[in-house]
């Protein structure tokens, strides 16, 4: 199982990005999709996360109104697009599938994990 994330950059303040992460060797369609980021110095958090219909959305709270997750089952695809983007967006970000679903999600309740992507926005 991978699951590759794309789409990392520099970019700077007030921009906007999209991530994409495609899931392989197995399919994640009837499974919570999420992203977590890492910054430097800091411990990994929660920035979203998607049913397996797309029906339902969770945000944190520091995203919510500038990110928007989605995903294309058919593609076994999970996409983050960042809006107005902050200097405090900076950081590693990583794709994440987690087998049971929950109303939050910690990075102990992911299963899968993909490798990061970096997001570095400047001011």
């Amino acid at each position: 199982v991978q699951l590759q994330a794309f789409g990392g950059g520099l970019v700077q303040a007030g921009g906007s990005l999209r991530l994409s992460c495609a899931a392989s060797g197995r399919t994640f369609s009837s499974r919570v999709m999420g992203w977590f980021r890492q910054a430097p110095g800091k411990e990994r958090e929660f920035v979203a996360a998607i049913s397996w219909s797309g029906g339902t959305t969770y945000y944190a709270d520091s995203v919510k109104g500038r990110f928007t997750i989605s995903r294309d089952n058919a593609k076994n695809t999970v996409y983050l697009q960042m809006n107005s983007l902050k200097p405090e967006d900076t950081a590693v970000y990583y794709c994440a599938v987690a087998l049971i679903p929950r109303n939050t999600y910690y990075p102990r309740d992911m299963d899968y994990w993909g490798k990061g992507t970096l997001v570095t926005v400047s001011s």
